[in-house]
């Protein structure tokens, strides 16, 4: 990956690893080959800048939301802020890098002093001549494209690699030719190969979408038949496909590279066109500049001897402005490299197969149980009030459903005059209930219309037992006791007084009363004027 985190500074160019990007906040693309585009994809999400063909480039092919691209226009200066508060700001200016289209080259200025971050170029002279370059500013690193930086390969212009492919076409005139090429680059050669030959240069659907995006000569089309010069890409030409193509027509390949290629067939050949800059043109550049240090952007081909003579006396770095340190240390997602380092540091580190302990796995089985009662018995309004009403669930029981109150277990219970029939499990005999005042949760008005003058359960003496007999429940047809003051109920009252306290009581306590409930209170008002009482099956309403 060709890419860069310049240090002491939030600008990485070329460079789109955010787990390893540290500090960098400002991101700068050069050019879109797939070298310097390595962890950049339709998921970026900060704000990257480049060229305006490399931004069309940058959302056509990886997808990137033209929301995060940010196209400056080359041969301009622009002024971009290095911290949150504007306080601090830095001026880039876009040079072409004459190298594939959309290429450019960075011209840093801040606080850090001048940084030019070539990418990858090709040398020409006028580039020396660029309002930028020419004022004689004291460059002071110098990231430097040195793909060809050894003396010993020697390289042509690509005006004269182009008059040698020009050449070796015209030894085969009645030749197919076939231009290998990468996905991006040499367009202009292709436009110059056309003109020359006066044909038409045949392109994939996809090349064809680019070129026309460069505004180039109208010499390109997607009909197989129509010209004798096809560009394709450079991994298609092996020896298999020569024979192919050879069968149809005969043909020869050209591979434009100044890389060192094995020719797998005779009829293929090399031709040492270069969009990178040769090591001359590297010398030439560097002279021209007089760097105060010089930083290969090809990290395994050092190249700092080489220019040694060229450069200038290095000066101190700057400090750090406070606000762009904050800037620098901030993330616009909330997260820290050092952050999540330290938390992976602390994380504990299992080694081999560890078994879960069955005792360990037996508790937290009972605790989730436990917790999901607790949330169940949370989520009833009914069951918080109850508990208060009555401590003890038998308690309750009892106290709500007098009628199912026997001296016997598993008792059949009759409802009134009906032939339904129930099975209750009752409390033992002997067992002590001490039964609490629940008319306090009716309404006066209510005790009033079913005819209650009083509370509906004595507040006797506490230490006096309850047997469980019929005589000791609500709602019974015995006579009242001395020492209860309930008033006698008719079973229909019984049963509407039933239905009331099954009502949740936080609805009681806002007032609430049903209308059904008050159509059943009317109900039996006027029976009792009217006639005897008559046991009927409670209605549901």
């Amino acid at each position: 990956m060709n890419g860069v985190v310049i240090p002491q500074t939030p600008i990485a160019v070329d460079f789109w690893s955010l787990r390893r990007a540290g500090t960098a906040r400002l991101f700068f693309l050069t050019h879109m080959h797939c070298d310097h585009t390595v962890g950049l994809s339709s998921t970026w999400a900060r704000p990257l800048y480049c060229s305006p063909i490399t931004a069309r480039l940058l959302h056509r092919r990886l997808q990137v939301s033209k929301h995060w691209i940010r196209a400056l226009e080359v041969g301009e200066s622009h002024v971009l802020p290095l911290d949150e508060i504007g306080q601090e700001t830095m001026t880039v200016t876009l040079i072409d890098a004459n190298h594939c289209p959309g290429s450019v080259m960075f011209l840093f200025e801040g606080y850090f002093g001048t940084i030019l971050y070539t990418g990858d170029f090709r040398y020409t002279p006028s580039m020396l001549k660029e309002p930028a370059l020419i004022l004689g500013k004291q460059i002071h690193t110098l990231y430097l494209d040195n793909t060809n930086c050894n003396p010993a390969l020697v390289l042509p212009s690509r005006q004269e690699a182009t008059h040698q492919i020009v050449q070796l076409i015209r030894q085969f005139p009645q030749h197919n030719i076939k231009i290998g090429l990468y996905s991006l680059g040499k367009e202009s050669l292709l436009e110059q190969l056309a003109l020359e030959f006066r044909t038409w240069v045949v392109l994939s659907p996809q090349r064809l979408e680019l070129v026309q995006l460069l505004g180039l000569a109208d010499v390109f089309t997607v009909e197989e038949e129509a010209g004798r010069i096809h560009a394709v890409d450079h991994t298609e030409i092996c020896h298999s496909a020569m024979l192919q193509w050879n069968r149809s027509h005969p043909t020869i390949a050209i591979f434009p590279t100044s890389r060192k290629v094995r020719s797998p067939h005779p009829s293929i050949y090399t031709v040492p066109y270069s969009d990178h800059s040769s090591y001359s043109e590297l010398r030439a550049f560097v002279a021209a500049l007089r760097p105060c240090q010089v930083v290969p952007i090809v990290h395994q081909k050092p190249c700092g001897e080489f220019f040694q003579d060229s450069l200038s006396p290095r000066l101190a770095m700057p400090l750090i402005p406070h606000s762009v340190q904050q800037y620098m240390s901030s993330s616009s997602r909330k997260t820290n490299v050092l952050w999540q380092l330290e938390r992976r540091l602390k994380r504990p580190r299992t080694q081999g197969v560890v078994f879960e302990s069955p005792e360990e796995k037996a508790n937290q089985v009972k605790v989730d149980r436990d917790s999901k009662k607790h949330k169940k018995e949370n989520l009833s309004p009914w069951a918080g009030h109850l508990e208060r009403l009555c401590p003890h669930p038998l308690q309750a029981r009892k106290q709500l459903f007098p009628d199912f109150c026997r001296k016997e277990r598993d008792e059949p219970v009759l409802f009134c005059d009906s032939n339904k029939m129930a099975t209750v499990l009752t409390a033992p005999v002997e067992f002590s209930v001490q039964l609490q005042p629940i008319d306090e949760f009716l309404f006066p008005e209510t005790r009033e219309k079913i005819g209650l003058e009083s509370p509906l359960l004595s507040r006797g003496d506490s230490g006096s037992p309850a047997r469980g007999n019929q005589s000791d429940c609500l709602g019974c047809d015995s006579p009242p006791s001395d020492t209860g003051r309930a008033a006698p109920l008719t079973p229909e009252s019984r049963g509407l007084a039933l239905k009331y306290l099954l009502t949740p009581v936080h609805f009681l306590q806002a007032g609430f009363s049903s209308r059904n409930f008050d159509k059943q209170v009317e109900k039996h008002q006027r029976v009792q004027c009217s006639s005897p009482a008559v046991l009927n099956p409670v209605d549901d309403g």
